[in-house]
């Protein structure tokens, strides 16, 4: 795993864990790799925590730089499950929508900056487990430059991380 990588990951998770005071940001690290798939820990506030995380396998419109990509299936801090969301190598166009594309289903993201969720939480779960019976998905996301962009993500080995995930405790 590169080290940028491992740079990204830290910094996901300081974003994604609660603020625990007087402590350091979490320091994730590379548990194993479920093919396309990479299982990552870290510690906070006592407690062991695992997210899995990919990269793109490919990237559109190719002549433009897309910087890097990432796609993740962490922890909720609210203890209910686990959350989906795109973390991008630019900014998106605010008011926009990413369209995540599995198989036959759509799920709707919106953006913040250069990340996107769920547009509803109630449908992560839904999205998740298209992710775990699926074959291919696809995302779509507009820039703020106005770029329209296209990854395709693999979800080989999605199901296997997610089950060691749930079971890092």
């Amino acid at each position: 795993m590169s080290i940028k990588l491992f740079a990204l990951t830290a910094f996901v998770l300081s974003a994604l864990a609660a603020p625990v005071a007087a402590q350091p940001s979490p320091n994730p690290s590379m548990v194993r790799m479920f093919n396309d798939w990479g299982l990552y820990s870290y510690n906070t506030g006592g407690s062991r925590h695992c997210y899995v995380l990919t990269v793109p396998k490919q990237a559109m419109p190719a002549n433009v730089s897309h910087g890097d990509n990432y796609f993740l299936v962490a922890p909720d801090p609210s203890g209910a499950g686990y959350y989906p969301q795109a973390i991008m190598g630019y900014d998106l166009q605010s008011g926009s929508r990413m369209t995540v594309t599995i198989d036959d289903q759509t799920f709707i993201m919106m953006p913040k900056g250069n990340s996107g969720w769920t547009e509803e939480a109630s449908s992560d779960a839904a999205m998740i487990d298209a992710m775990k019976a699926g074959s291919g998905m696809t995302l779509q996301a507009t820039s703020q430059r106005g770029t329209k962009t296209s990854y395709t993500f693999s979800l080989s080995g999605i199901t296997a991380a997610l089950n060691q995930a749930a079971s890092c405790n």
